[in-house]
């Protein structure tokens, strides 16, 4: 088990933990949980021993293996299987030693070093690799494509990828979900569901802490609380107990009634049913996180609209894409729908399927391809950027940035104003003056809901806004888009924001934009159909890849398939009953000469199946023989040599087979 007793731990002069106990038991699933800053990532450098407290006892079992994501962007070309390979350290060390061994021609070591390798699962350690790899998004040929070639977001999915690789007792992961999409997080979400070992998970996603964790671990003011259930049932318990405490509590019950004052004066009223609608919403989620929102001190609410044009867009025949130095590459074509006043879509798709591209040509950042955009009169946009620096300036800060978007939208605003209104956003101080890019993730994010706020629009595009939002930001976020009053459209991977704001979703898939007709179970399970066909795919694609790389051949069997498939070919009569007769005979004769030519080739496969079958049986007795105490000496080194003899051979032979079916193949697809 792990046991913090009575540590403290300090940061510079900042007091990380102070006097925190907690027992964690083998098997726990854990969801660490606190503000940014609080130190969550200091306690996980404190358990992996990169750090030390000042006080106090750390216990973990000296025999526990420890898997973590690394952080830092992997510059290599190795090829990403091989990458993720790495991962699993027991596999390393087994070809380390086998190396070794085989080097001094040792054939005690040589044993040794197979038995390593069989315990570590040698056989099928690259297929496991790119299970891992196809399940959080790669595709096809990108299991095998240099590191280097992947963007920053997928080198961090490569990094997921291998700590996942590794065997451990315990494996911490720091927001795992940040670069994932959804179908990637539902699958990382089932995997870690079967995962065995003691688990902590720091992560901002309350849906993904609800499926996998059953303990919830609270850092709150240098303190470690132990809760028995997952977020949701840490977030009732808290709440609880914080309503015994908080004052602060009154200010919220006067909003809780005056959005009930709005229910009950526009519930009837059918043009401002939706508006109505999302304040019924936003009153069930505060009566529950009121306790818990007040605690973080932080919340806002979108300004009012000037005005709500009715349609506010509408798309005809739009095609959105990008430029290229080859030309303009279209992603998503055909687009027809039509965006109305008060709607609230959440747009759902795979990664690269042009989700980000379709919200950037609405918040009009890139053109359409073709077609015609056509927004309503007094249409205001604002747009919430995945990458934050496409809406921001490194080198300046917060209140600069309000100061240039005064001038824009409301000129008579004073300096005071600005500073007091970022203050409500947590910019204090000398903050506001600091340089845009030494803020933190979740500092950035913040900048860019002010200026959104700012901006009064009546149409907002977020696209990933949570990537970086603490958990009670986060629960502001979406009851302040529950009370606004203008039109959603939301990119998230965050499953409750996508279930607590949209009423609709769209889906972005095969290069066409329609509305998904379903709710979110429902799309969850539509993944995993996918995901079954991709993955039965990507097997039958890497077995010819693999032959074609073997023997050479496949490319000119596949010529003449080719071509008689795109030959235009006429529709002919039926054929009368001699001439089907007729067909049979040459049909027969063709199969008996196709048999003839394939005999050898065949006849030597089965040989080879026969040897591979007699050296398999060899190596589990020699392996079992090797597992037995008593061998001398030179029994364990002779079975050593006679292992790696074997094991050379099934690989010679295995090639030789491949050669021989993809001969075979050939002579029975051109005959």
């Amino acid at each position: 088990m792990i046991t913090l007793r009575n540590v403290v731990l300090r940061r510079g002069t900042k007091v990380v933990l102070d006097d925190a106990s907690v027992v964690l038991q083998p098997g726990e699933k854990v969801g660490l949980v606190g503000r940014n800053g609080a130190g969550k990532s200091s306690l996980f450098a404190l358990l992996t021993d990169r750090l030390h407290s000042d006080k106090g006892d750390v216990e973990i079992p000296r025999h526990w293996a420890l898997a973590e994501v690394a952080q830092h962007m992997p510059e290599t070309d190795m090829p990403a299987t091989e990458f993720v390979l790495e991962g699993d350290v027991r596999l390393m060390a087994a070809r380390q030693a086998l190396a070794e061994a085989e080097a001094a021609d040792d054939g005690n070591a040589i044993a040794d070093a197979y038995a390593q390798l069989m315990d570590a699962g040698s056989l099928d350690a690259p297929a496991r690799a790119q299970a891992l790899l196809m399940g959080l998004g790669f595709k096809g040929a990108q299991v095998d494509a240099p590191v280097n070639s992947f963007s920053g977001g997928w080198r961090m999915r490569l990094q997921l990828a291998r700590a996942l690789m590794c065997p451990s007792d315990l494996m911490l992961l720091d927001e795992p979900t940040n670069h994932l999409d959804l179908d990637a997080l539902v699958w990382l979400e089932a995997w870690l569901q079967r995962y065995e070992g003691t688990l902590i998970i720091i992560s901002h996603d309350r849906e993904f802490l609800d499926a996998i964790t059953k303990v919830t671990l609270h850092l709150d003011e240098t303190k470690l609380y132990r809760y028995g259930g997952n977020y949701t049932a840490f977030e009732s318990m808290r709440a609880e107990r914080m309503l015994q405490q908080q004052q602060a509590f009154d200010k919220q019950q006067e909003r809780m009634a005056h959005l009930q004052k709005f229910i009950d004066r526009f519930k009837a009223k059918a043009s401002k049913a939706k508006q109505a609608q999302s304040r019924v919403k936003a009153l069930e989620r505060m009566e529950r996180l009121a306790p818990v929102l007040t605690a973080s001190d932080f919340s806002f609410e979108f300004r009012e609209p000037l005005n709500l044009p009715n349609p506010m867009l509408m798309f005809d025949s739009v095609s959105v894409g990008y430029d290229t130095d080859e030309g303009e590459k279209v992603i998503v074509r055909g687009i027809d729908r039509s965006v109305l006043a008060g709607q609230r879509f959440g747009i759902l798709g795979a990664n690269g399927q042009g989700k980000s591209t379709f919200v950037k040509t609405v918040a009009r950042m890139q053109r359409a391809m073709g077609g015609m955009i056509t927004e309503g009169k007094g249409l205001s946009i604002g747009y919430f950027a995945q990458q934050e620096m496409d809406v921001l300036r490194p080198d300046e800060g917060p209140l600069m940035h309000m100061i240039r978007l005064a001038k824009e939208v409301s000129p008579n605003a004073r300096e005071q104003e600005l500073r007091d209104f970022l203050g409500q956003f947590r910019f204090v101080g000398d903050m506001v003056n600091q340089d845009v890019g030494s803020l933190s993730g979740g500092e950035k994010a913040r900048l860019v809901l002010a200026m959104l706020v700012w901006q009064r629009p009546n149409l907002l595009l977020l696209d990933e806004p949570t990537n970086h939002l603490d958990l009670q930001t986060r629960e502001a976020l979406s009851m302040a888009l529950n009370e606004f009053e203008g039109t959603v459209m939301l990119v998230s991977h965050d499953r409750a924001l996508l279930r607590e704001v949209c009423d609709e979703f769209w889906l972005v898939a095969d290069g066409q934009l329609k509305p998904f007709d379903g709710d979110l179970d429902d799309y969850q399970r539509w993944l995993l159909e996918q995901s079954k066909e991709a993955a039965k795919l990507a097997k039958e694609e890497a077995k010819q890849a693999l032959r074609a790389a073997r023997s050479g051949s496949a490319a000119p069997a596949s010529a003449p398939v080719a071509a008689s498939v795109a030959a235009p070919v006429a529709t002919p009569a039926p054929p009368s009953a001699p001439a089907k007769r007729d067909e049979r005979k040459l049909s027969g004769q063709a199969r008996q000469k196709l048999n003839e030519q394939t005999r050898p080739l065949r006849k030597e496969m089965e040989q080879i199946d026969a040897k591979m079958k007699a050296w398999s049986e060899e190596r589990a007795q020699l392996e079992t023989l090797l597992s037995n105490a008593g061998q001398t000496p030179a029994q364990i080194a002779d079975a050593g040599k006679r292992l790696k003899v074997i094991g050379e051979a099934i690989e010679q032979a295995e090639l030789r087979w491949l050669e021989l079916s993809e001969q075979v193949d050939t002579i029975m697809t051109t005959g």
